[in-house]
């Protein structure tokens, strides 16, 4: 069984959503491994780059912890409600883990139940009691920065910002972890299904997600793909100040159930529904389905695949407003 960074259970916890620390979801046909050395989760070219384990990381979307460090480099980010009206996101790292991301943020059983499907070193800051002990009945391998906080080698505090909105992991230091917990950490995650080439869809060059009164995102196409703004301003990297960018932009619908006075929630990963794939300016409505714990487009029961490059998945409730 592989041990888990755990500080000790709080006397008293939040109530936090259900989790089984198994992700369910149909089985999938095998996919066969992509042609060439390519990430498993760009299909982009490796030029040689060692392809180790893949990194999951709760980064905080407050206003007040934008802008954000280390999320033009990830390969895969999944963008989710937290509490209230507040989005947050799981940044999975692999073809390109950059020094600093943050600010890191507390678990949500739904987070760490998408970073399982790609076995991911999962790494957050804090969680409630009820997570906690979810966390620790799962097989995950995870890194709280409620242990190592402000430790100088893995999470450091930034003093120009108030917690909990300034937590960084410092990711030279998760070698130095995986190996004092025997943690393997040199197993990539299976790939995902790419085809290059134009997608056929409707154009859609401008789209507008509201996910209620405190959290709109607008993503517009150019030149370097869908361009992301955050409640109309544009979202940068603090590392470069340059905007972020994404190929693949899935907009998901998923039921959301409100579960404490905070406005926690539940998420339904696993029983499917209604999505939107934009590729290249294109739009085409989509089925998304849960498959060995991934969330993955389906058009008459075949998977639809990505085009190469980083993808953003925005999973919003039912009732969110999508303007096309």
């Amino acid at each position: 069984m592989k041990k888990l960074l755990l500080i000790c259970l709080l006397a008293a916890g939040l109530t936090a959503c259900q989790s089984t620390g198994e992700t369910p979801g149909e089985k999938a046909a095998e996919i066969p491994a992509p042609a060439g050395d390519v990430f498993p989760l760009t299909g982009e070219s490796t030029a040689g780059k060692e392809n180790g384990r893949a990194l999951g990381v709760m980064v905080n979307n407050h206003p007040e912890a934008r802008p954000q460090s280390g999320l033009s480099h990830a390969d895969l980010v999944y963008e989710v409600l937290a509490e209230g009206q507040i989005t947050r996101f799981l940044a999975l790292f692999h073809s390109d883990i950059p020094d600093t991301i943050g600010p890191v943020r507390s678990a949500r059983p739904y987070y760490f139940e998408l970073a399982y499907g790609y076995d991911a070193l999962y790494a957050y800051h804090g969680a409630s009691h009820s997570i906690y002990q979810q966390l620790a009945d799962s097989s995950m391998d995870a890194v709280d920065g409620a242990v190592y906080d402000n430790n100088g080698w893995l999470f450091r505090r930034s003093p120009d910002r108030s917690a909990p909105h300034n937590s960084y992991l410092w990711t030279e230091g998760l070698d130095r972890v995986v190996e004092e917990n025997d943690w393997v950490d040199t197993a990539p995650p299976n790939p995902l299904l790419f085809k290059d080439g134009r997608p056929d869809g409707r154009p859609a060059e401008d789209v507008v997600i509201t996910y209620g009164s405190r959290t709109q995102v607008h993503w517009q196409y150019s030149d370097e793909g869908f361009l992301r703004f955050s409640d109309g301003n544009p979202s940068v990297d603090r590392l470069t100040m340059e905007q972020i960018a994404a190929d693949n932009v899935w907009i998901i619908e998923a039921r959301h159930q409100i579960i404490d006075k905070a406005g926690r929630r539940e998420v339904d990963l696993t029983s499917g529904g209604r999505s939107y794939l934009l590729q290249k300016g294109t739009m085409k409505e989509v089925e998304w389905r849960n498959t060995d714990g991934r969330l993955l487009p389906y058009e008459g029961g075949e998977q639809v695949p990505f085009v190469p490059g980083n993808t953003w998945v925005n999973i919003i409730p039912e009732s969110a407003a999508v303007q096309f």
